[in-house]
């Protein structure tokens, strides 16, 4: 028996998805999740086999869903996302259905997956920089971080935010609250992040320009940005003209 979970904010979508399931006898679905928050819970509660996720969700969405759960399971997607997003995943996930999908289109997809499954185990994760480039962070991702903390997911507010620093494969992003990691690039951040707020002023760091109380000269041409929290931030010579520009001197 293969186990799996619906997770879509909208009932109908819920409703649709159990009834083609009923095609489907060896397929059992543990649980019904109305948002992200709780397809992280049920996640990691029950090790599903596969899930149908939506992508554009409240709170969080699909892909940040997918970033905080510890075991990622098999994805159909069910999106609203256009073809041409669905055709550049295909080789990322079981498969996508775009909204609305008849039921011939959904039991080609399970029957994809239940053939593929084994193979599929290694390989199932979806692409960091293919998610990146080609489905851009909504409205919302550019005003809030997402981390998890333990069993617990916490949503920083981008105001919140003092500066990031690379940590290995994380970056560590602090506020007053603490330090927090999250499985990103600095990259990533330097395109999400509002750029008239955040600026990237040395390969490893990112700060908050309203956080800067100064700017002093260090070795060369480089420079210490010294932060509100007292923090010292190195700042090289091509984030210093980055930061000039920004602050209009």
């Amino acid at each position: 028996m293969k186990r799996a979970l619906i997770i879509d904010d909208e009932p109908l979508a819920r409703l649709i998805v159990r009834e083609y399931l009923l095609d489907f006898p060896q397929i059992e679905v543990l649980q019904e999740c109305g948002d992200g928050f709780e397809g992280v819970k049920a996640i990691n509660q029950y090790q599903p086999d596969l899930i149908f996720l939506d992508v554009q969700m409240p709170k969080i969405n699909g892909f940040e869903m997918l970033e905080l759960v510890d075991k990622q399971p098999a994805v159909i997607f069910t999106t609203a996302f256009d073809e041409y997003a669905i055709k550049a995943f295909e080789a990322h996930a079981a498969d996508y259905l775009l909204k609305p999908f008849s039921k011939e289109r959904f039991a080609k997809a399970v029957d994809k997956w239940l053939s593929l499954a084994p193979a599929m185990a290694e390989t199932q994760k979806p692409n960091e920089t293919l998610l990146n480039s080609v489905v851009p962070p909504s409205p919302a991702q550019h005003e809030r971080i997402v981390v998890k903390t333990g069993t617990k997911v916490k949503i920083i507010p981008v105001h919140d935010v003092i500066y990031l620093e690379a940590d290995d494969d994380y970056v560590s992003i602090h506020t007053q609250e603490g330090s927090f990691l999250k499985n990103k690039t600095m990259s990533f951040f330097e395109q999400t992040l509002d750029q008239r707020h955040f600026v990237r002023v040395h390969r490893s760091y990112i700060l908050s320009v309203q956080q800067i109380t100064r700017i002093d000269p260090y070795e060369k041409d480089a420079h210490i940005a010294i932060l509100k929290s007292g923090a010292k931030i190195p700042v090289s010579k091509t984030g210093y003209v980055k930061l000039k520009a920004v602050l209009g001197i």
